[in-house]
């Protein structure tokens, strides 16, 4: 009997847990474009919206009112933008940039983290220059934070 309340007692206290958590999603874009022509930045939204506003569900697998959904309506006007540097300049990967990069995200996350955020997961992914001729790409990392409500 013992055992069950005490198992009783830790699930709750982890689902009560796990309802006082909000999240907070930041992503840094650096760009791999050469010649500094390139947009790197780190981005953090300031409003909140409502994923349920542009979610509509399937009935049949084929017919949906996405259509009703305007991409409009989820853009926010209110982020916070920090300048970062390019990986690439006219003569190749910048080293200079990507260490000054590393300072400024690691003094986000450190003020973040002095805010009561603690940072829970980071998820990367590239889109890379493919070779002559494309001279595209950015390399994208979102630092997801989460803290107690």
């Amino acid at each position: 009997m013992r055992r069950i309340l005490l198992l009783a007692f830790v699930f709750a206290t982890i689902v009560a847990e796990a309802q006082l958590v909000e999240y907070k999603v930041v992503t840094s874009i650096e760009s791999i474009i050469p010649a500094g022509l390139g947009r790197s930045r780190i981005i953090s939204e300031e409003d909140e919206l409502n994923y349920e506003d542009f979610t509509t569900n399937r009935t049949d697998g084929k017919k949906s009112k996405q259509g009703d959904v305007k991409r409009s309506d989820a853009k926010i006007e209110n982020f916070e933008e920090t300048k970062l540097l390019n990986f690439f300049s006219i003569a190749g990967i910048n080293f200079q940039n990507i260490a000054s990069n590393d300072a400024i995200i690691s003094d986000k996350i450190n003020k973040m983290i002095v805010q009561g955020w603690e940072l829970a997961f980071v998820v990367s992914g590239v889109e890379s220059d493919s070779g002559k001729g494309d001279g595209q790409g950015i390399f994208i990392t979102r630092y997801i934070f989460k803290r107690p409500i």
